[in-house]
């Protein structure tokens, strides 16, 4: 029975009623000696404890996507079969051009969320490079089998969830395709392919999106494999110019990193909420040593980098929770690298789905402008004034306008 399927929530919907009646029913009634009651007694109450706390933490995963399936909950799953040392590239020198095309089965994809703005489709993808088998689910814009689309080649934006996080999070919990599907068919957003990959890859720990021979390389199955896949079976554009990634919290670091260091790839980056030291996920593989987080550290990479890469970083979040780390990239960068900076206040909430899933309209507004679609309005080019108390509303919030607050903040 599937962890997020609805039977299972079903089932613990049912067992936490009985959980409740059978006390009420039996508790009286119960026959023996003391201590035989008294154990009954006890099993009823632990029963009706653990059937509250099961219902709850399945509600909870569900709502915000965290674990997938039984293997990532129970940390037994393993989606790396070899991990070569594929050098600073992470491609092992490899002719990528010269790679025989993938050509993958597509499914519909499970699970709430999955089938609404036209459905989402899942493979899975064995990685010619990165040694990475695991699931990519795919979105096609609504314009994708129109006729008169049919010769158009579409932009392409990866979507990354935090740690722990599903694949589907962008679907399930941000319902991201649920809210662009109206402004792309009005010409607001670019008809993007939105493309999430699993990034759980090894069990209970975070990857960080790095390639560590021996372990896993995450970084090329991110940002080598998942992209030749689609662009082998979807008219998707080439990298870098019709590429971006987007994220939050874990995901929104591995955002920023994978388009720093690899601008060859991605044209533009959003990070809601993220780090730069990769030490900011305390599982983090990344994270073991010092030259493997200078290694997956965006703003070293952007202070060391001998020319500064040509990519544009969209970066919001809170004090103490991302805003200080995107200030320290948009410092750090030189032109032709651009970042954006939006500052959230902490009444905007905490770090969850109902900070980040009000930004999806916005972060896909700025990346039509970056992508090149024509006739959409920047939405960060009319900041309020600093005199003007910005961000004090949902609305405001998700306008990717700098706060006044921010406005006047020690940088």
């Amino acid at each position: 029975m599937s962890l997020t399927g609805t039977p299972f929530l079903y089932l613990l919907i049912v067992l936490a009623v009985v959980a409740v009646l059978v006390p009420l029913v039996l508790w009286s009634r119960l026959r023996g000696p003391k201590t035989l009651r008294a154990a009954a007694r006890l099993l009823m109450l632990l029963f009706a404890q653990g059937t509250a706390v099961a219902l709850v933490f399945v509600l909870v995963n569900n709502a915000n996507n965290l674990y997938d399936n039984w293997d990532d909950l129970l940390g037994t799953g393993d989606h790396v079969h070899q991990a070569a040392d594929l050098g600073a590239n992470g491609t092992g020198n490899i002719a990528l051009d010269k790679l025989p095309k993938v050509k993958q089965t597509f499914s519909p994809a499970t699970g709430p969320g999955m089938r609404a703005a036209g459905g989402v489709q899942v493979t899975q993808l064995k990685g010619q490079v990165s040694g990475v088998d695991a699931e990519v689910y795919v979105w096609l814009p609504p314009q994708y089998h129109l006729p008169g689309w049919r010769h158009y080649k579409f932009p392409v934006v990866e979507v990354l969830p935090g740690y722990p996080g599903s694949a589907k999070a962008w679907f399930g919990s941000m319902k991201a395709h649920e809210q662009l599907l109206p402004l792309m068919r009005s010409g607001e957003v670019a008809p993007f392919i939105l493309v999430a990959p699993r990034t759980n890859l090894l069990a209970g720990v975070d990857t960080g999106c790095a390639n560590i021979p021996g372990t896993v390389n995450a970084d090329t199955w991110l940002s080598v494999d998942v992209p030749k896949m689609v662009m082998d079976n979807f008219r998707a554009q080439s990298a870098p110019g019709g590429w971006a990634v987007a994220g939050y919290s874990a995901g929104a670091h591995c955002a920023a990193k994978l388009a720093v260091a690899h601008p060859d790839r991605y044209r533009a980056a959003v990070s809601l909420s993220g780090y730069n030291d990769p030490i900011g996920e305390s599982n983090s593989l990344a994270a073991q040593t010092p030259a493997l987080r200078a290694a997956n550290n965006p703003y070293m990479l952007l202070r060391k980098a001998k020319v500064p890469p040509q990519i544009a970083l969209y970066l919001s979040g809170q004090p103490r929770d991302g805003y200080e780390a995107a200030m320290a990239l948009k410092q750090a960068a030189k032109a032709p690298t651009t970042v954006h900076v939006v500052y959230l206040p902490r009444t905007a909430g905490g770090h969850t789905m109902a900070l980040w899933k009000p930004q999806v309209d916005t972060i896909f507004r700025w990346l039509s402008v970056q992508m090149g679609k024509h006739g959409v309005k920047d939405p960060t080019a009319s900041a309020p004034p600093a005199t003007r108390k910005a961000g004090s509303t949902r609305a405001e919030l998700a306008s990717g306008a700098p706060s006044g607050a921010a406005a006047g903040r020690k940088q």
